[in-house]
């Protein structure tokens, strides 16, 4: 039987545009409680067999705003390792790895971090555990990174696509799987 796969971006980040983050745990912005508002409005009545949170306070945070405390901290659902240049103004990265990522991203780490390869194994790693699990409707309150490879994994987009395809902030993408 296949299993509706509810993913909730997190809310926007006070952090300046153009800053390479990741992993690093960032605070929400102040347009928080707007936003998570039309969130939890998206979500409506929906119910849910299982509800599953990224370990990083952003997305916990909005899964409580929507009613869903006891979210299960998933760390597979956290978002990219952008290593060394995590916090990091993006134009101020003069690694000269940082274009050898750009170029090949797929499959080129970023310094002491992961490729985006690497992402797409962690989340298929938890959606097929998922999918052996048996629930039929589950959502999953995480970051941009982890809903692009789930839309991958769902043969929705190529892999080689999917950053064309990162979700808004605040947004919900249902996916059946």
């Amino acid at each position: 039987m296949p299993m509706q796969l509810c993913l909730i971006r997190h809310t926007s980040v006070a952090v300046p545009p153009g800053t390479c983050y990741g992993w690093t745990d960032v605070p929400v912005s102040d347009n928080f409680e707007a936003e998570a508002r039309v969130c939890k409005a998206q979500l409506g009545n929906l119910h849910f067999d299982s509800v599953y949170t990224s370990p990083l306070s952003r997305a916990r945070r909005l899964a409580d705003y929507c009613g869903f405390a006891d979210a299960i901290v998933e760390p597979r659902m956290r978002e990219m390792n952008m290593g060394d240049w995590e916090m990091r103004p993006f134009e101020g990265i003069t690694d000269p790895e940082l274009k050898e990522y750009f170029d090949h991203y797929l499959d080129a780490p970023t310094k002491n971090g992961e490729s985006f390869r690497d992402l797409y194994r962690r989340v298929a790693s938890f959606l097929d555990d998922l999918r052996q699990g048996g629930a039929q409707s589950v959502a999953v309150f995480c970051h941009g990174g982890p809903i692009m490879c789930a839309q991958v994994y769902a043969g929705l987009i190529p892999l080689q696509e999917a950053y064309s395809h990162i979700p808004p902030y605040a947004s919900v993408t249902h996916l059946t799987l």
